[in-house]
């Protein structure tokens, strides 16, 4: 099944979109989806210039639009952003590098109409590169 393209449903441009695309969706519960990594983001150079890294922080962030994708899929969030409130449980298990595909999973929980909760994971050809719990408030846009 063919999803829309989260430049259609989240409100994050480039370069600050780390969402590729989503490939399984229950809004407002639980989605996967995938960022492909290419060499050229401008992070790599400096991070590190000898051993290029995904900061973990961005597959963090890489998992919060798939949530915020989640949410705004469902016409029942029209009008309101999800923004970070917190992260808990956060584990870094794997270094990503360049050229790879961060595979996302989220799934949500606590969803009232001022924000809520999830967690999601990140992998690597089936290894775990990061896992973390995700808290989220809504903005009014």
């Amino acid at each position: 099944m063919n999803f829309p393209k989260p430049e259609e449903v989240i409100p994050h441009r480039t370069p600050f979109v780390f969402l590729t695309e989503v490939t399984k969706l229950d809004a407002p519960k639980s989605a996967e989806g995938y960022w492909q990594l290419s060499e050229n983001e401008d992070f790599f150079a400096g991070h590190f210039p000898d051993f290029p890294t995904l900061p973990g922080v961005l597959m963090c962030e890489s998992i919060a639009q798939l949530g915020a994708y989640t949410l705004l899929s469902d016409k029942n969030f029209d009008g309101l952003l999800p923004m970070f409130g917190g992260i808990d449980k956060v584990r870094f298990r794997r270094r990503v590098a360049p050229g790879e595909r961060l595979d996302l999973s989220v799934e949500l929980s606590r969803i009232s109409a001022r924000g809520g909760k999830g967690s999601g994971q990140a992998s690597v050809n089936g290894e775990l590169a990061c896992s973390c719990d995700l808290m989220f408030v809504f903005a009014t846009v």
